[in-house]
């Protein structure tokens, strides 16, 4: 069920406010009499009482006309439509080597956090019927947003993720063993991950290979993302003065490593050494992992609207009968 015009419905704020007004012209009198003893003698006991059920009838009418206004509808005809709709898994890398500043947003520098949370938010909102989930990790791993279809939470999840959540380190191995056991049970017709980093791996309990040889049994595919520009890059810090400088440090991205994890899981491994080669990068990942499913929808309304004019229409008509015989008012 729905309502075609629902912003008709504000006319229903509208009703205190004119009965408001009706009540306050009504205090003084339509016609002075010297004395009420003859309209007291022929007026029947109780009248005022009983004609306020005049008023109730009107308001009554009133609210089912706004009611029939605002469309209320309901669904006829059903038919299945085909959606495109996975699930999917996304590790960012979070340690402080994410600092470096060789990305750039808008123009401006920016780091390569920064950039990969940027990328991973459009590729969010052009996934609106997949269910998502976002993994950070740093020396250990952490679920910020399990599997949800709710992406205006997930995106203010991928928003907090910030260097300093955990303490500092690359986790790969851990990072994707916990991507992995968050798709585990999952019953959808394709499941995926794309774990994004820096670094090489140095912490965790669990090896990338191993990892990846879990995901594979399972039939869930890892991309693999090697962020960060070749040869040096700008990595933020400040001076004695308290000033920001720039100090130049090696990239250092294991690409041996996330290489085989790709093939280990029949999924492929990606450079990013800009922003636009990031964004490059998901939007082939977005293309690629498409399945399709069926969803409901509904192809045909019946108005209802007619079900609430009538009522009102005969109500009105009552509230004019009875005004004019059994309630009617002596002028």
């Amino acid at each position: 069920m729905r309502l075609g015009s629902p912003w008709w419905l504000l006319l229903a704020a509208c009703v205190p406010i004119v009965l408001a007004w009706r009540r306050r012209r009504a205090v003084g009198a339509a016609v002075r009499y010297p004395s009420l003893d003859v309209l007291r003698a022929i007026a029947p006991h109780g009248g005022g009482r009983r004609r306020r059920l005049l008023g109730v009838l009107r308001l009554l009418a009133v609210v089912l006309l706004i009611g029939a206004l605002g469309r209320p509808q309901v669904g006829k005809d059903e038919a299945k439509v085909h959606r495109e709709g996975v699930d999917v898994v996304l590790a960012l890398d979070i340690s402080g080597s994410m600092l470096a500043e060789d990305f750039t947003l808008d123009g401006q520098r920016a780091s390569r956090l920064a950039a990969a949370k940027a990328v991973v938010r459009d590729f969010i909102r052009d996934r609106p019927d997949d269910r998502i989930g976002f993994v950070v990790f740093a020396g250990r791993p952490y679920t910020q947003c399990p599997l949800t279809l709710d992406h205006g939470w997930l995106d203010q999840n991928v928003a907090r993720a910030e260097v300093g959540l955990i303490e500092d380190g690359t986790a790969v191995g851990s990072a994707l063993a916990t991507a992995v056991n968050r798709l585990r049970t999952s019953s959808a017709p394709a499941k995926f991950v794309v774990l994004l980093t820096d670094g090489q791996s140095n912490a965790g309990r669990v090896s990338p290979r191993t990892a990846a040889e879990a995901a594979g049994a399972l039939g869930i595919r890892v991309y693999t993302v090697g962020a960060g520009t070749r040869g040096l890059a700008p990595y933020p810090t400040t001076d004695l003065f308290g000033n920001k400088v720039y100090r130049p440090v090696p990239v250092d991205v294991d690409e041996k490593t996330l290489r085989e994890v790709a093939e280990l899981t029949k999924a492929q491994y990606f450079r990013a050494t800009d922003t636009d080669s990031l964004r490059a990068i998901y939007e082939e990942i977005d293309r690629s992992e498409k399945a399709p499913f069926e969803a409901p929808q509904f192809l045909d309304w019946r108005e209802l609207y007619p079900w609430l004019v009538w009522p009102a229409l005969v109500v009105l008509l009552a509230e004019a009968a009875l005004g004019a015989t059994v309630l009617r008012k002596l002028p």
